[in-house]
């Protein structure tokens, strides 16, 4: 073991190991308000990992809760430059946190390391936030694999996060290797785990573990999860995809009644809502309502939706003549993906004895009129049902009981699913930290030994024990300026500068609590036009600025989805 340490944990340069609820509530429900801005301060980003680990895992959290460059000990790559990431521990997730820091106590110190992925983390574009995180974690991946190559890899993302990760794995997943056998993000062998907790872009029948042999459990871990079938699809089906390499290894857990991952089909008016609200700015939507200024917003986003369906009605000459109907061109020039001449359907002539060459496209009007009011009926049968059953409160409820934040408390060991879904997501991750540890080659029929699971349920009723704070130090940072670090301690390269190495935060999974703590400010609620939602948001106390060449003790973290 020593002498595989020695090859694997050679020093690195680099700081790196490192929707919103988008569910269809956010078309008919209000809004919780956005936490606002943390106070800036003068920090300096450091260096926060010289060593390479046996396993990593890339988190990417939800909407408000991600590192913020003015307030975290960011990571450097080996030329000093700042990375769109920062250790657990200098960021904190409330919801993220308990699975993501679960490996640390069970293995070597040094051998685990979770970081948590920067990325804009807001409602400005939807679109533009996800593609963002998305650029972010695979850059941050491909630093980590080229610096450590014999490091693992597991993802882990909640709500906003959720869809960051989805577009991550099906890219990891389904790339194809270069003549000289390489990766260009990293490969995908090299992710043992993927976890995604309410995942928009759920395809309907998907069960838990996708493309595994058992949907009940991932093909690598043996403990069944034990979950119950979910109904409907994600809330953005033009998202859902193949996993490719990586199928077996991924965990979509969802909630029924999570309007996110499990929407009814046939809903599309509100479809058509979703993929408005992605591109709106909703945030500025939420906090001023409707203004001139939000409503010239929410007319360009339509007006050129509408530009695109009659652009790409004009491309197709039979289009009179198809079975498509307008509210199906809206719903596929609406997705932020739609390029045009995608897609074309096939005519389907009214029969007629004149010649179809002969007819005007005005002779297939009443069949098509026709077409649309079926269209509009079928299509979205479940609209109003979904509308009357109160989605926002049934995703989002007050103080976290909608079935957006059930993944940290819905054990059901009556009927053999003794785990909650964030509980069973840190036992697999744990197992899968043993294994890159031992240097065991991925193993997709082992077994958990009975000491891996009886460990999760100690970690499980340590749990409800009141949650004890973490202490921070500081240590010296290459710019010669104390920085914040959590447990720090101080090692050399080789040119001699001091760097902070930071050992893991606290592992033991907790659920997160359901009710705010005594300094929450609670967030009133707005009604907003058709757009996306977000979770209770928890503002954390002020910071107290301080002399210029200090920091403050902890980073302020934002924690909300």
């Amino acid at each position: 073991m020593a002498f595989r340490e020695l090859l694997a944990r050679h020093r690195i340069g680099v700081g790196v190991a490192a929707p919103a609820v988008l569910g269809l509530a956010a078309i008919v429900g209000a809004s919780f308000a956005l936490t606002s801005q943390p106070e800036t301060r003068d920090t300096r980003l450091t260096s926060s990992v010289t060593e390479c680990h046996d396993m990593v895992t890339i988190s990417v959290a939800g909407r408000n809760d991600t590192p913020n460059p003015e307030t975290t000990a960011m990571l450097l790559d080996a030329n000093g430059n700042p990375l769109p990431a920062a250790l657990s521990g200098d960021h904190r997730s409330e919801w993220v946190d308990p699975v993501v820091n679960a490996p640390a106590d069970d293995v070597d110190p040094g051998s685990y390391r979770a970081v948590y992925v920067a990325y804009p983390a807001n409602m400005s574009s939807y679109e533009d936030s996800v593609n963002a995180g998305v650029a972010n974690t695979k850059q941050v991946m491909r630093e980590i694999a080229q610096a450590c190559p014999d490091t693992r890899f597991s993802i882990v993302g909640y709500s906003e996060g959720a869809d960051v990760v989805r577009r991550v794995a099906m890219e990891v997943g389904n790339q194809e290797a270069d003549k000289d056998g390489k990766y260009g993000i990293v490969n995908p062998d090299d992710v043992v785990g993927v976890v995604i907790l309410a995942d928009p872009g759920r395809s309907a029948g998907d069960g838990t573990f996708i493309g595994a042999k058992d949907p009940n459990n991932p093909d690598n871990f043996d403990q069944k999860y034990n979950g119950k079938p979910i109904s409907g699809q994600g809330a953005m089906p033009g998202t859902s995809g193949g996993f490719g390499k990586l199928n077996g290894k991924v965990a979509s857990f969802c909630s029924e009644g999570d309007l996110t991952c499990a929407a009814p089909q046939n809903i599309s008016l509100l479809q058509l809502a979703v993929n408005v609200g992605r591109q709106i700015n909703v945030d500025n939507l939420e906090r001023d309502g409707l203004t001139p200024a939000t409503g010239q917003n929410v007319a360009e986003v339509l007006g050129r939706i509408a530009m695109a369906a009659f652009a790409d009605i004009a491309a197709q000459p039979d289009w009179m003549k198809s079975d498509e109907t307008f509210l199906t061109v809206l719903l596929r020039v609406s997705d932020p993906s739609y390029k045009p001449g995608q897609q074309t359907p096939k005519a389907t002539p009214v029969k007629s004895e004149i010649s179809t060459d002969e007819m005007s496209p005005l002779a297939y009007l009443p069949q098509k009129v026709l077409n649309e009011i079926i269209g509009l009926i079928v299509t979205n049968q479940n609209t109003i049902p979904v509308v009357m059953s109160d989605p926002y409160k049934l995703t989002l409820g007050p103080n976290h009981t909608g079935h957006h934040f059930d993944y940290w408390k819905n054990a059901d060991p009556e009927n053999g699913k003794p785990l909650t879904s964030a509980e069973y997501a840190a036992a697999w991750l744990t197992h899968l930290a043993k294994q890159a540890q031992a240097g065991e080659p991925v193993d997709k029929t082992a077994t958990p030994k009975s000491e891996d699971v009886q460990a999760m349920y100690k970690a499980v009723e340590e749990s409800k024990a009141p949650k004890t704070s973490t202490t921070t130090s500081t240590a010296t940072s290459t710019t010669g300026k104390p920085s914040t670090t959590s447990s720090s301690a101080t090692s050399t390269t080789k040119s001699g500068a001091a760097v902070a190495s930071t050992t893991p935060a606290p592992s033991t999974t907790v659920a997160p609590s359901t009710t705010a703590p005594s300094t929450t400010t609670p967030a009133p609620t707005t009604t907003v036009a058709p757009t996306t939602t977000v979770a209770p948001t928890t503002t954390a106390a002020p910071t107290t600025t301080v002399a210029p060449t200090t920091t403050s003790d902890a980073p302020t973290t934002t924690e909300s989805k």
